[in-house]
């Protein structure tokens, strides 16, 4: 839930309340892979969809594209090759975990730079013009898409008895 303090700091609000979801996505998702077996990390039902450590692989090269130097070059790197995101070439859970922990720490120290005048100011990704709000929102919808599927996948591979749900339990929900 976003939460406004009784100020009327927009700014300070807004990137607080973006840093909780994005610590709260960053953890659901450590917390699903933590819960599967290591090899079903690379598992996908077919030729045409993604496994874990490739939706996790992808997530990071968006955000670490998206969110380097964002004020001054285009959010689409020249060097990020985003093809490559798509191929399974992690190793293992751990590897999986740092290479999620450095995508969401380029996220983190670039909202931790945004400046209240930051935020309506133009920024480009794949040369198209974005406020920097905008982009804030465009890069917490995509990741949020993400890892509901890597939370889905872990959930369908991991054996019932051994899931712990990430929220609030079916049937569970006392108003």
């Amino acid at each position: 839930m976003i939460r406004l303090s009784n100020s009327t700091n927009f700014h300070a609000d807004f990137i607080r309340n973006i840093r909780s979801k994005l610590e709260e996505l960053k953890s659901d998702t450590k917390k699903a892979i933590m819960q599967m077996e290591e090899e079903s990390i690379f598992w996908s039902p077919n030729e045409q969809s993604n496994s874990v450590d490739v939706l996790v692989k992808h997530m990071s090269g968006n955000l670490n594209s998206r969110w380097t130097d964002f004020l001054t070059t285009d959010g689409e790197k020249k060097d990020r090759d985003r093809d490559s995101e798509f191929e399974s070439t992690i190793e293992s859970r751990e590897e999986l975990l740092k290479v999620w922990e450095n995508g969401c720490d380029a996220f983190f120290k670039a909202i931790d730079s945004i400046e209240e005048k930051h935020l309506l100011q133009t920024i480009y990704i794949r040369n198209k013009p974005h406020t920097v709000l905008e982009a804030i929102i465009r890069s917490i919808t995509h990741i949020s898409i993400h890892v509901g599927q890597v939370i889905y996948i872990a959930k369908q591979v991991t054996p019932e008895d051994k899931w712990t749900t990430l929220s609030i339990p079916k049937r569970k929900d006392k108003k």
